[in-house]
């Protein structure tokens, strides 16, 4: 599948993140792209279910969505903008950093984080930086900058 936005919405579907990015079950942590303006900026829905993995251990008696899924999450929204960037090289982008992630409240099963990344920098075609945001209920759970650094 080529690596473009699909849906004439601006939205995309499980089946076109699919196409975008590489991250497959268990790691596949995006639902829906509910806005999507390619190379700037992606809104994505992540719903969080009780049957996931990390919650038979995370915990038991009081199941909680650890932070570096969160996270994660988060980095998975940046890819969709950074892997829409149509001067880019063909690679893949991994994490490089984070810098000031904050998390705010627990998110718990029944929840829907709301993932908000924009574009704040490329250098060299190899570097991009993004700032994300995770909301439930419209209340901020997590943020912070998210780094990405193509790899041969």
């Amino acid at each position: 599948m080529e690596k473009q936005l699909l849906s004439e919405n601006n939205q995309l579907s499980s089946e076109e993140i699919l196409g975008l990015l590489p991250h497959r079950f268990p790691f596949a942590l995006i639902d829906r792209v509910i806005e999507n303006v390619p190379g700037l900026k992606a809104v994505a829905l992540k719903n969080v279910t009780i049957n996931e993995p990390q919650f038979q251990g995370h915990f038991p008696e009081r199941p909680l969505m650890p932070g570096v899924l969160i996270v994660e999450s988060m980095a998975q929204v940046g890819g969709i903008i950074v892997t829409q960037m149509p001067d880019l090289p063909k690679g893949l982008f991994v994490f490089a950093g984070i810098n000031n992630v904050k998390f705010r409240r627990p998110v718990v099963p029944g929840d829907q984080l709301v993932i908000t990344c924009e574009l704040l920098s490329i250098k060299r075609q190899r570097f991009g930086k993004v700032k994300g945001e995770a909301h439930v209920d419209g209340k901020l759970v997590c943020s912070g900058e998210l780094m990405f650094s193509l790899v041969d």
